[in-house]
């Protein structure tokens, strides 16, 4: 079953991947803020994983700052693009992998800080993704995300439009969940929340910038 969802996720975004590489940033204030704060949160010599990294904008942006960064995505397209990129402006300690965030694939306690930007609601399962988090970080480390909570935005967003979507083939499965749900689920799994800010700034942007630390014990 886990193959069959990674297989299906693979082949939804490896077909958008060029468009996708082409969308601009929707709010590139509130982007660099996000930037910025990751920049100032994590050390240079800290160990990096960014999982669900697209065509590697974020990694590429924040690669220089960090000893070394692993950046995965489920789409092998979106890979191929992002080491296109990386083989126009090259950074040593940067690579990109192919790798889904809902399976474990590095070993116990590997990184110093797993990112997860505008993905946590692409995964098949939320509780599998975050054993994985959990189980890569050392202990003391950061899990940094900023996660879309659908269930906060209009009701007919998650309940007709993209059901909708997913039907003709224009979405993929998403999950539904609340800001306070999300950080239920982290602590649920040995992470203790940091920091919950907000970054938006054009209108109502509900995806909550979230710190949370591995527990030491």
């Amino acid at each position: 079953m886990t193959t069959d969802r990674t297989a299906a996720k693979a082949r939804f975004w490896d077909k958008i991947a060029r468009k996708y590489a082409a969308d601009p940033v929707a709010d590139m204030a509130g982007y660099e803020t996000t930037l910025a704060r990751a920049r100032a949160l994590i050390a240079p010599t800290h160990r990096v994983l960014e999982i669900g990294c697209g065509t590697g904008t974020t990694a590429l942006r924040l690669g220089p700052c960090y000893g070394h960064l692993v950046a995965t995505d489920v789409s092998a397209e979106m890979i191929a693009i992002a080491r296109e990129k990386l083989a126009a402006a090259p950074q040593p300690n940067l690579e990109f992998q192919v790798a889904d965030a809902d399976a474990p694939v590095f070993g116990p306690a590997s990184h110093d800080v797993v990112l997860a930007f505008n993905v946590l609601h692409l995964v098949s399962d939320l509780d599998a993704a975050l054993t994985s988090v959990e189980n890569t970080l050392a202990p003391g480390g950061l899990f940094i995300s900023k996660t879309p909570c659908i269930a906060d935005m209009n009701p007919l967003l998650g309940k007709v439009l993209l059901p909708v979507m997913r039907l003709i083939g224009k979405a993929p499965p998403v999950l539904c969940f609340r800001a306070p749900d999300l950080q239920a689920a982290l602590t649920r799994h040995g992470l203790e929340i940091v920091a919950v800010e907000y970054h938006g700034t054009r209108g109502k942007d509900r995806r909550p910038f979230i710190v949370a630390r591995k527990r030491n014990s």
